[in-house]
């Protein structure tokens, strides 16, 4: 590259464009790989129970995020401090600047999204609020939002205090088996906080400005989450499976719901997929799976993190200069 095809940027300024940059080198690696592999995870999935896809797929499409920002907090920002000369403004290659740019530009896209949905949330719930009411309904939830109409709403908002949100209509249409069923679904939701992992989703940045390779695993993660939240309702209770159908096909038959923000979920999240949940809950009873205990759950990620550490400190100088290398080739 010529000389003159480079900009002169200062230490912090040049560390913070390595950063954008090698952040959507390898993210983008990361998303076409995932998305070549993405439809045969899809059908491993299928094979597995609801709740174990579910985390395999809320896996695979935060990994691309996991690799690059690993790299990036582990291994590029202390390599260019303790390698490269404090004070100093040096040229930084035009294909780097450029990478940069992308990757900033697709990291203010994923956090313009996330805010807009986080506003967009904010204003649902204070709405429900002013419209509806606080009451109590005996069972799962000590308090939900009871909105005078007969819309077929029941859903779960909110991503820091989830709170259930419920109109009259569902609530007078629903027999009580059907209705503890119905709360016992959105329950398994709270537990599985799946608005969090929406929000997750969201913050996750694209591979290239506004393209998304792997809406398709978005997409089926959801689908898996109506079912792991079906599963852990029906507690393999073959009366309780029938009577979430029945809610389910009750509730879809009141017409369709106000369009809800995507930091939610609804009973009839995925409509599309209504006969496919019905007939789950029809033809056998789901059965419960435990969820792991959280102390084996924290023994175990002490574990790995434990044994990432040991291997870290062992290997810190020889890999630390060789990213640095490779830093330095990106700068050209």
């Amino acid at each position: 590259m010529p000389q003159g095809a480079a900009l002169i940027l200062p230490y912090q300024l040049r560390l913070l464009c390595l950063c954008f940059a090698s952040f959507f080198a390898l993210n983008l690696a990361a998303a076409l790989l995932v998305g070549l592999v993405s439809p045969a995870a899809i059908r491993f999935a299928e094979s597995r129970t609801a709740v174990a896809a579910a985390r395999l797929l809320l896996a695979l499409r935060v990994l691309p995020l996991a690799v690059a920002g690993l790299f990036i907090f582990g291994l590029c920002v202390p390599s260019y401090l303790w390698l490269e000369p404090a004070g100093t403004s040096e040229r930084v290659g035009l294909l780097c600047a450029f990478l940069g740019v992308l990757g900033a530009a697709t990291w203010l896209i994923a956090i313009a999204r996330t805010a807009h949905s986080l506003l967009a949330s904010a204003f649902h719930a204070r709405r429900f609020r002013l419209d509806g009411h606080v009451t109590r309904i005996p069972g799962v939830f000590r308090s939900v939002v009871l909105l005078d109409d007969e819309s077929p709403l029941l859903a779960l908002f909110g991503v820091f205090r989830p709170r259930l949100l419920i109109s009259r209509g569902v609530l007078d249409s629903l027999s009580g088996d059907e209705l503890e069923a119905a709360l016992l679904h959105e329950q398994a939701h709270r537990a599985h906080r799946d608005n969090a992992k929406r929000l997750l989703l969201l913050l996750a940045p694209d591979a290239f400005p506004f393209f998304r390779p792997l809406r398709n695993l978005e997409n089926a993660w959801s689908r898996f989450a109506e079912w792991a939240a079906d599963d852990q309702a029906a507690a393999g209770d073959s009366q309780r499976a029938v009577s979430l159908a029945g809610a389910l096909v009750r509730v879809a038959r009141m017409g369709s719901p106000a369009r809800l923000p995507y930091l939610s979920t609804s009973l009839l999240a995925c409509d599309r997929d209504l006969s496919a949940r019905v007939d789950r809950l029809l033809k056998t009873a789901p059965a419960a799976h435990p969820a792991l205990k959280p102390s084996h759950r924290r023994l175990r990620a002490t574990g790995f993190l434990l044994a990432g550490c040991v291997t870290a400190s062992l290997l810190a100088p020889f890999v630390l200069s060789s990213v640095h290398e490779l830093l330095e080739l990106l700068l050209r």
